[in-house]
């Protein structure tokens, strides 16, 4: 059996415990070490075969797979954040259907909401945003058109924006066609490391403050009013609003 495990942002204890068994468990561990905090398989088998994806190819990957699995042993391929989410896992999921490798999905806590949790804010504020939007800018993996930042921007929905970084300055520049200026940004670099980072700025200074801060790879890109101060109380505990279990008083 193969599991795809999601590690979570990067502290060792935000694996779930489902996830953090397997990988105890596992008698080969796949991780992808560029991103993957190396504490979050401390806690494997000693004698488990370990291997940094890194440097591997899909096909080297798969090759690993099938032979372990051939050999009647538990895999654990450990990605970062949550597995669904930029974690390429489909094309792996598709080889192993092929081949009749049976595999599970053990979903993680992503890290737009391990930055979310770093500077303790809520996407979904009444009166402000129902909506949360993941994306990222086009780089050597493209982005469909439909899917640009101004098309997504027009929304002014609450924006998670992973892979971007580096290129801070035209996420501004494209966020601002329809944000506007003083609109709060955030950027989140390891979100829940030891070494997180936060900067917190405006599409008007947030580039500068990133250029500043020295942080060019592993950051979230958090932006809209959510990250203000004004909002709706919600009517979920609205002593006013009755609801299937509670009558308003």
């Amino acid at each position: 059996m193969v599991y795809f495990i999601g590690a979570g942002p990067g502290d060792p204890d935000l694996i779930t415990v489902k996830g953090k068994k397997i990988v105890e468990e596992a008698d080969v561990i796949i991780y992808a070490g560029s991103l993957v905090n190396k504490e979050i398989i401390g806690c494997r088998k000693e004698e488990a075969a370990v291997y940094n994806s890194a440097s591997m190819t899909l096909e080297e990957v798969i090759e690993v797979m099938e032979k372990a699995v051939k050999e009647n042993k538990l895999v654990a391929r450990v990605h970062t954040g949550d597995p669904s989410i930029y974690g390429a896992i489909r094309e792996q999921i598709d080889i192993l259907e092929e081949k009749g490798i049976d595999y599970k999905v053990i979903p993680g806590v992503s890290s737009f909401v391990g930055a979310a949790a770093a500077i303790n804010k809520e996407f979904t504020l009444p009166g402000v945003t129902q909506t949360v939007i993941l994306t990222r800018m086009e780089g050597r993996t493209p982005v469909p058109e439909k899917e640009s930042l101004e098309k997504l921007a027009s929304h002014q929905a609450s924006m998670c924006i992973f892979l971007s970084v580096h290129m801070i300055e035209d996420v501004a520049k494209r966020l601002s066609s329809h944000y506007p200026l003083k609109t709060p940004i955030a950027v989140i670099q390891k979100a829940t490391w030891e070494d997180q980072k936060v900067v917190i700025g405006t599409l008007e200074n947030i580039a500068q403050k990133v250029k500043e801060s020295g942080i060019n790879k592993t950051a979230q890109i958090l932006v809209g009013d959510f990250l203000g101060n004004e909002y709706e109380y919600s009517k979920l505990y609205d002593k006013t609003f009755s609801h299937e279990f509670r009558t308003a008083k």
